[in-house]
């Protein structure tokens, strides 16, 4: 297949046509390169976390087939050929049961039950669906689309059988304990969902409740029989278990019921081949290699959050440097876990350091494969466009050069600029496509720039998009004074470069000033808004338009940073004593980022509506400017 794919490219492209009798030969670079969907099946068996515009806009799409081809058709042309979906407890809405028959569910529900997007924190929410499924929720069901439990098998076959056609294994990954639709609801760490018998048949998230492990064991053997084109499975250990050391450890847990499981299904299917990923997070390498990795019948392999969830700060992450060890130890291999909880409006693209990060990952003696995706968002299609396409337009299309690079890249980190050039020529025509990707990588330099900065390793803690948590809000400039910078980077933070300056400690040519930074990222911002202002805007629907309007947003995006870290810097300066004018100075720096804030929200908004995320909370541009005015009055009235 992917002979064909290349040869239709060369002649596309390269306006080739090669001698057919001479083979084409590939080889990959990374034998498995894989997406990572966290898949919204239902209100009542929701994702991670799908309390978020993202998930409940998609529910219903995760039922069309339609979406499905599109997807997979997309992942074989960019030669992915690993689909990891996420999902909690997906089984009431994909099998049925004998022993258990309440516990399939017909039909596709979301609720009428809204966001709520003033909640501080998850745990105050009203709204869960994730991590728990709150009561709210489940009294104000929707059904979203009429189907049987028949219906839903017939439809996830027929979508595993199309990804087998295309080359395509598919994995479904679980969290555990959470028994969504059978225990309990609330928020699980009200463990209001471990109370008594409870739950449905007695099911409950309880570590130590036998009808909780006979009944997973159950649900994980018919998982495997009723969907012969399913590659394997997968799971966490967390977040919702306890540390024990008897009978119900997390490790034994598991075993007794995925393990147990996948035996229970070979003993019907003794040549079925069932892979497994086990999560390394919240366990311990000798354990799970004790418990379930020495017992497992199949090829079994772990993973690791390879950049936390910052996949476009560093192209050479560090943390997996410990975890490699224990991989030597074991002899075990991993597939690393590419998270991007950064990005999830703007389109994002730049080739050279995609190489690097493929490059830079860990050799194939300890690479299983990885995959790429999000927690925090649900890459579907797309609700948030002020000028929409009819259907609305897949993420992976809208964000098509940013998922080519990362699936190409993965089979051949070299692949050839020419190739690269001749794509965007064919998306944009009749555009200098030399200078375009010039200012493209530019432009994507500019969030890694902020994140290396301003660090923040998981979802909930920093959205660089909207400058803002989940559980803080905004983020002022006293946080970008107070806030870490990223390890291994040599980028130093405000205290230690004022510490340098009074101490008379030179900074090194391989780190790099706050100020440094900050001119750095304007610099860039000037390069990208030169090229945008050249640019003839005809039609602001058309997908160039909006990729010059999403360039527009980084350089404004860029200059709004580099000048509120010129006023986290001057106003530290002030504080320490250091010149009475530099409270003057981080008042005019702050004015500018005030500027450069509302050309941001106004280049922003021309391509899209405000969205509630999950993981942290809504950005609203221009709703977010009363809090960027805000941190001109904490410099003058100090405090």
């Amino acid at each position: 297949m992917y002979g064909g794919l290349e040869l239709a490219e060369m002649i596309t492209f390269k306006k080739q046509f090669p001698y057919l009798k001479t083979p084409i030969i590939g080889k990959p670079y990374i034998k498995q390169r894989g997406l990572k969907f966290n898949i919204p099946l239902d209100i009542r068996t929701p994702s991670y976390q799908d309390a978020g515009d993202s998930a409940q806009q998609n529910i219903a799409e995760m039922w069309d087939m339609d979406f499905w081809k599109a997807y997979l058709d997309m992942m074989a042309r960019n030669r992915y050929n690993v689909l990891t979906l996420w999902n909690p407890h997906p089984f009431p809405s994909m099998i049925k049961l004998e022993e258990y028959p309440y516990v399939a569910l017909d039909n596709v529900c979301g609720t009428s039950f809204p966001l709520d997007t003033d909640r501080i924190d998850e745990p105050n929410a009203k709204f869960i669906a994730g991590c728990g499924v709150s009561q709210e929720v489940l009294d104000n069901l929707l059904v979203l689309k009429e189907m049987t439990i028949n219906e839903k098998i017939t439809f996830w076959r027929e979508v595993m059988s199309y990804a087998k056609n295309r080359g395509v294994d598919v994995y479904f990954i679980t969290w555990n304990i959470w028994m969504n639709s059978l225990a309990p609801s609330g928020w699980y760490r009200s463990q209001e969902n471990l109370k008594g018998n409870e739950g449905k048949y007695g099911i409950n998230n309880d570590q130590t409740n036998p009808k909780t492990i006979a009944y997973l064991r159950q649900a994980v053997k018919e998982f495997i029989l009723t969907y012969p084109d399913l590659a394997g499975i997968g799971l966490t250990a967390g977040e919702n278990m306890e540390d024990r050391d008897d009978e119900f450890d997390r490790e034994k847990w598991l075993w007794n019921t995925y393990g147990q499981g996948v035996e229970d299904a070979k003993k019907e299917q003794p040549e079925r081949e069932v892979k497994f990923i086990h999560r390394y997070w919240q366990s311990d390498v000798g354990k799970m290699k004790a418990d379930f990795i020495d017992k497992y019948p199949d090829k079994i392999d772990l993973s690791f959050k390879y950049a936390r969830a910052r996949m476009y700060a560093t192209a050479k992450p560090q943390w997996a440097n410990e975890y490699i060890e224990e991989l030597k130890k074991y002899n075990l291999k991993s597939w690393w876990n590419i998270r991007n909880d950064d990005i999830f409006y703007f389109r994002w693209g730049n080739p050279t350091y995609t190489s690097a990060f493929i490059k830079n990952l860990p050799s194939e003696e300890f690479t299983a494969g990885y995959f790429m995706g999000s927690d925090g968002y649900v890459w579907g299609r797309e609700f948030i466009s002020k000028h929409p396409k009819q259907p609305r337009e897949l993420e992976i299309d809208k964000h098509w050069y940013n998922f080519m690079l990362w699936g190409r890249m993965g089979y051949n980190p070299n692949l050839s600029n020419d190739l690269i050039l001749g794509m965007l020529a064919e998306k944009y025509p009749n555009v200098n496509v030399e200078e375009l990707q010039k200012v493209w990588v530019t432009a994507s330099e500019i969030p890694s720039l902020v994140t290396k900065f301003h660090w923040n390793s998981w979802d909930f803690m920093w959205a660089v998009e909207g400058c803002l948590d989940l559980r803080k809000g905004f983020h002022t400039v006293e946080d970008f004074i107070n806030n870490p910078t990223m390890d291994f980077t040599g980028v130093l933070s405000i205290p230690a470069y004022l510490k340098r300056i009074q101490t008379n400690n030179p900074v090194a040519t391989n780190e790099t000033t706050p100020l440094q930074l900050a001119d750095v990222l304007e610099a860039k911002a000037t390069m990208v808004l030169d090229f945008t202002e050249k640019q003839q805007i005809v039609d602001v629907s058309s997908s160039y338009s909006e990729l010059l309007y999403d360039l527009k947003a980084w350089a404004y995006m860029g200059n709004y940073y580099a000048n509120k870290i010129r006023g986290a810097f001057y106003l530290e300066t002030y504080k320490q004593g250091l010149g009475l004018e530099n409270k003057e100075k981080s008042i005019k720096s702050l004015e500018t980022a005030l500027k450069m804030w509302k050309l941001y929200a106004e280049a922003a908004s021309r391509n899209y509506k405000p969205q509630f995320l999950a993981k942290t909370r809504t950005i609203d541009w221009n709703a977010l400017t009363k809090d960027v005015e805000k941190d001109i009055e904490i410099v003058k009235n100090g405090h």
